[in-house]
């Protein structure tokens, strides 16, 4: 009369739910999880710059015809200095009326002028040549220097020594937690990278006009250093004392 039970308590172990109910009841092993960050500085090598030249006239044609002469004559002049060809190029061509209203209620504003401006994005390969491009820029005839942004070409290998500063850390906060929780690190369970993060760093020189820097005088230029972020993420085996 007793087998019964015993054979129908068998199978209902057997059964896949309450081995699942079983397995989640055994005790894991507990684990640490930190995340960390590591940091590199570095001096950039590369910069761009955003140069446009600004026209006015009564007609769009003939504030577009000025407009090119003296953006060919900037082109030239920063080729001259020894930008190639393929690192000078057109990210804006802006035609804009501008308006007027003579009277109060007037039902349309009169057209006084157009306004041109013809922007270019200059890839400088030196830093040294930063400060000349610019002058040789101004002296042709731009006068909007927009925007200047330093880069680094090559952050590979400066991205490796952030990723095992950001390792060294995560390993270092994770043994912290282990000897506060009264035990000990184990090995490395699983460990994963995030992007890294290497921003540009802006230099804005907005609506500089021709003339503002003296013949004499070239535009000083301080690339600075790039900062360049790794992140990971690292899963441990916590060792509690014995």
């Amino acid at each position: 009369m007793k087998l019964v039970p015993l054979l129908a308590i068998a199978a209902l172990a057997a059964t896949p739910g309450v081995a699942a109910a079983q397995e989640q009841i055994r005790p894991t092993t507990p684990q640490i999880m930190t995340s960390a960050q590591g940091e590199v500085r570095i001096a950039p090598d590369r910069a761009t710059i955003a140069i446009a030249v600004q026209t006015r006239a009564a007609t769009a044609a003939d504030a577009a015809a000025q407009n090119s002469r003296k953006q060919r004559a900037v082109i030239d002049a920063i080729k001259a200095r020894g930008v190639a060809a393929e690192q000078i190029a057109t990210s804006g061509f802006n035609v804009i009326p501008e308006t007027r209203y003579d009277r109060e209620g007037q039902a349309a504003p009169r057209v006084m002028s157009y306004l041109v401006v013809n922007t270019i994005h200059v890839e400088v390969r030196r830093i040294d040549l930063v400060g000349p491009v610019i002058d040789a820029a101004l002296a042709a005839g731009a006068n909007q220097i927009n925007s200047l942004n330093f880069t680094v070409s090559s952050p590979d290998s400066a991205r490796r020594v952030a990723l095992a500063s950001a390792v060294a850390k995560a390993r270092a906060d994770a043994e912290a937690m282990a000897r506060a929780a009264g035990g000990s690190l184990g090995p490395l369970i699983e460990m994963s990278a995030g992007e890294f993060y290497a921003p540009p760093i802006p230099r804005p020189v907005m609506a500089m006009a021709r003339g503002a820097v003296a013949q004499d005088a070239s535009v000083p230029v301080e690339p600075g250093e790039e900062l360049i972020r790794a992140t990971v993420t690292t899963r441990w085996q916590f060792l509690p004392a014995r």
